[in-house]
């Protein structure tokens, strides 16, 4: 791996996010994905992003951010759920790669969610391990009828900040590293029609990083 100096948490939203326009815009550069790259990232990675989204197939980070090789340290659930597994991940990826930036990524038309609301709506319990998905998402749509929310963006939204706030209360050493400014917590959601990632809630990151950006 290069001996390039660590990006700062701002650095890092920059970096995304900027190639998340390169996608949107139909320019991607495809940065990191020839075989040189291979051969650098073969004795160790050295990603400057966590990103913690769901698993649906059409999220597949590297393609929507334009990134490649080494640069993202992936964790993937239905729902962007947490439990040990994935709190875990995510402190691995901040304590021992030190990635200075933590994501976690939804997206609209979210079937963890939209199977949620049907479950507290009708009333019928999913099957198998499904119904632990459900459970899991279950507060973030409470809180968001709480706070009167109805549209399937502000309630997706919601969903993002609670996973947010739950990996820094769950997690005491991503919460430290906010704290220390090593690492900053951010909120995407992404547009499926679109391919566009706009911020919804951020922890760490100065207040001019932490701007919306445009449709927020």
């Amino acid at each position: 791996m290069t001996d390039a100096p660590p990006l700062t948490p701002s650095e890092a939203v920059e970096l995304l996010l900027a190639g998340n326009q390169r996608f949107v815009s139909g320019t991607p550069e495809h940065p990191n994905q020839d075989a040189a790259r291979r051969a650098q990232t073969a004795s160790g990675q050295r990603p400057f992003a966590v990103l913690f989204g769901c698993s649906d197939s059409r999220l597949a980070a590297e393609v929507i951010f334009d990134r490649g090789l080494g640069d993202l340290f992936v964790v993937r659930t239905a729902g962007h759920v947490a439990g040990p597994e994935v709190l875990g991940s995510i402190e691995y990826g901040v304590s021992v790669l030190e990635c200075p930036l933590v994501v976690v990524l939804g997206h609209d038309s979210c079937g963890a969610v939209a199977a949620t609301r049907a479950a507290l709506t009708d009333g019928v319990a999913a099957t198998g391990y499904v119904r632990d998905v459900i459970e899991r998402v279950t507060p973030s749509v409470l809180a968001a009828r709480a706070a009167g929310l109805t549209q399937d963006d502000d309630i997706i939204a919601e969903h993002i900040r609670h996973t947010v706030d739950l990996l820094l209360d769950r997690s005491r050493v991503l919460a430290d590293q906010v704290t220390a400014g090593q690492t900053a917590v951010v909120g995407l959601s992404y547009r499926l029609a679109d391919g566009s990632a706009r911020l919804v809630t951020t922890r760490g990151l100065p207040a001019e990083a932490a701007a919306p950006g445009p449709g927020a």
